[in-house]
């Protein structure tokens, strides 16, 4: 009888790490029927990887495509162990295939209420997003277009004139409408470029 429930948890916690690039937290864990003594002997055993506080992996499932934004999304997770980070800015641009810029770092949004150090090789940036301002793929979620456009035309750190072709090739493949960018750009931040690339278009 313990067997079979043994054989039951892993393919209940299998089932979740398969969706999740390999990855599971502590709490999908115990819901799989995993205590934290099970975990530890797992772990001792190289069943699976401890990869940070409370997350681990099944290192027999291959690593996903975009590995680095599950892992860190996952990482974002509060105490309701639900996810609080969204991909954004240039992490956004390059997953919506608006840039050919690699960025260096994984960007991500977090709420203002965010306590928790950037890791090694991810930029966070604190402020609200709505929730009709992303969009999930997968594990994670992403800024739509729109807001990604918003929130790169804030800042300087991509370059003016790759601004421009994103905001060209957005339009151009029906990312975004019109309409709401020049609604975006009425209503973005003062230093924001958009309102002048906007006006460039009429």
């Amino acid at each position: 009888m313990a067997y079979r429930d043994t054989q039951h948890a892993l393919r209940k916690l299998t089932a979740v790490a398969a969706v999740q690039g390999g990855y599971f937290t502590a709490q999908q864990a115990e819901q799989a029927g995993y205590v934290y003594p099970h975990l530890t002997y797992h772990v001792n055993r190289g069943n699976f990887e401890r990869v940070g506080r409370g997350l681990y992996r099944i290192p027999t499932i291959p690593l996903s495509e975009h590995d680095d934004l599950i892992r860190l999304t996952l990482w974002s997770r509060g105490r309701d162990d639900v996810p609080q980070a969204v991909v954004s800015h240039q992490s956004a641009l390059s997953l919506h295939e608006l840039s050919d810029m690699l960025p260096g770092k994984v960007h991500l949004t977090v709420p203002r209420s965010f306590r928790r150090a950037a890791p090694p090789g991810c930029t966070l940036h604190k402020t609200d997003i709505a929730e009709y301002e992303s969009t999930a793929w997968g594990v994670y979620r992403v800024t739509t277009p729109l807001r990604t456009l918003t929130d790169i035309a804030a800042e300087s750190a991509v370059p003016s004139e790759q601004l421009r072709v994103a905001v060209h090739d957005a339009l151009e493949r029906g990312l975004v409408v019109l309409s709401r960018l020049r609604a975006a750009a009425a209503d973005t931040d003062p230093h924001s470029r958009l309102p002048k690339l906007v006006a460039a278009l009429s």
